[in-house]
């Protein structure tokens, strides 16, 4: 799922006060992440198969849209472990070039912690994706699947385009996230409460999923390794997306459009209301009277993935 990993911190611009540990974080993201993960895998189903090279009903339709949802839960986890890992690696080194704080610096930071998140992401991205549209019934058998297929390398299909996928979305979303949490805070004169900052993370992913939605479809089609009757799988990012547009016109690279859309918006309402909440409830009473900076999915965050902010 596209909010999968989306977890990026909130620039100290933006936040009015100290930023959560690491673990806290951590605990709190992959709280959150789960929980979009498994209340809108339906609609990430629906997604998948009207992105399929078959088409939503030869895909499955409406039928077993929970098919996957145990390879998705099985990857949250440790995708987000590894975005905080390299992004709390990342950030210092980033900022002493960039400048700290400011939303240049903490999304080049995030983008190099979504690159490292695919690493794991990714495979299970290809799993799930394939039960989705029926290749496989069980996970074993979609795992021993895709190892027959092409060996490990089969796992990292689509891995080339997931990164240019992830990397324009954190800098599409990540600004406007920024500005809206802050436009609001100014003009109430008080910090954003969760569901403010929720408000602007589902306006945000929104957007910046609307806008990657071809490089999404071209990611589907590299990651479920199938083409139409008699003709060659899709290979590589330019040539899925130009041959999408030139067999079924440029309208399909948009296919998804609206359930993506609908996912990521909803996903950051759940994400940052549950993630903010949870900080809350983990952290100190002191902290607890506080406005705590929420970071992102990803996506897919969230994939996710995989929730952006």
């Amino acid at each position: 799922l596209k909010f999968q990993g989306l977890l990026r911190p909130a620039p100290a611009s933006v936040m009015e006060a100290k930023k959560p540990s690491f673990t806290l974080a951590l605990c709190a993201g992959g709280c959150a992440g789960t929980s979009v993960d498994v209340v809108l895998f339906p609609i990430d189903t629906i997604r998948t198969r009207m992105q399929s090279v078959e088409g939503f009903r030869a895909a499955g339709g409406f039928r077993g849209i929970y098919q996957g949802l145990s390879a998705a839960t099985i990857g949250s986890a440790p995708g987000a472990a590894m975005f905080f890992a390299t992004y709390e690696t990342a950030k210092p080194i980033v900022g002493s070039v960039l400048g700290n704080d400011t939303a240049l610096s903490h999304s080049s930071s995030a983008a190099v912690g979504e690159v490292a998140a695919c690493l794991t992401r990714v495979p299970t991205n290809v799993v799930t994706q394939r039960m989705q549209v029926g290749q496989y019934k069980s996970l074993q058998e979609a795992v021993n699947g895709v190892l027959a297929s092409g060996g490990l390398r089969a796992f990292y299909s689509g891995f080339g385009t997931t990164v240019m996928r992830e990397i324009p979305f954190a800098f599409v979303q990540f600004p406007i996230y920024e500005r809206l949490k802050m436009t609001w805070r100014d003009s109430q004169q008080a910090p954003t409460e969760p569901w403010q900052g929720a408000l602007c993370g589902a306006v945000a992913g929104g957007i910046a999923g609307a806008v990657t939605t071809p490089l999404d479809v071209a990611k589907t089609r590299l990651m479920l390794g199938t083409a139409r009757a008699g003709a060659e799988p899709y290979k590589g990012t330019a040539n899925t997306l130009l041959r999408i547009s030139r067999e079924e016109g440029a309208g399909a690279l948009f296919k998804g459009l609206a359930a993506r859309v609908f996912a990521i918006s909803t996903g950051g309402l759940i994400f940052f209301g549950v993630y903010e909440t949870a900080l809350l409830s983990l952290s100190s009473p002191r902290r607890a009277q506080l406005s705590l900076p929420t970071p992102r999915a990803s996506v897919h965050v969230c994939s996710s993935s995989q929730w952006a902010v």
